[in-house]
């Protein structure tokens, strides 16, 4: 076979620029995930790599994907409730100060430390790689991320579950 004929099947069996990996895959590098250069990869150091899409919003993901958040940095510990919100926002609570959210582990986070990442939807944790839990709202609590629903949508535990990287031991 020719080198341009083969070059023409490798570009027809990749789709052009559709040859990246999908969300929760491993990497190294970001190029890993996505050649166009729309993905990351996420701790490539610490158990293989995830590769994602930062800054996400409802219904932003690819098909595979939810968009999850998580609050980074440390806090006062200061509790909340999130059934008690008020008329201030669907996320405000009395417990809370303005410019703070109640968290799913039920403290107030400041508003800033909140980071999006599309992560990989689950049923169970067979549905996620190896040393990755599927996340269900009890691990969410325990273990940190929630996903970003629309407005008026609870979050429960009909909430779609995620994988993430099961805390080690």
């Amino acid at each position: 076979m020719r080198i341009p004929s083969l070059i023409a099947l490798l570009l027809l069996l990749c789709g052009g620029a559709a040859c990246g990996k999908e969300i929760g895959d491993s990497c190294i590098i970001s190029s890993d995930c996505s050649p166009n250069g729309d993905r990351l990869c996420l701790e490539p150091q610490d158990k293989g790599g995830y590769c994602t899409v930062q800054g996400c919003d409802v219904d932003t993901c690819p098909d595979e994907a939810v968009c999850v958040r998580f609050f980074t940095g440390g806090f006062s510990n200061k509790l909340c409730v999130r059934e008690t919100e008020d008329s201030s926002g669907p996320e405000h609570t009395d417990d809370c100060s303005f410019d703070e959210l109640c968290s799913l582990s039920g403290t107030c986070v400041p508003r800033s430390s909140e980071i999006r990442f599309c992560m990989r939807k689950c049923g169970s944790s067979d549905d996620c790689r190896d040393e990755y839990e599927c996340r269900d709202l009890a691990l969410m609590q325990a273990h940190g991320g929630e996903p970003v629903l629309g407005a008026d949508v609870p979050l429960d535990a009909k909430a779609q579950k995620f994988c993430a990287a099961a805390p080690d031991e």
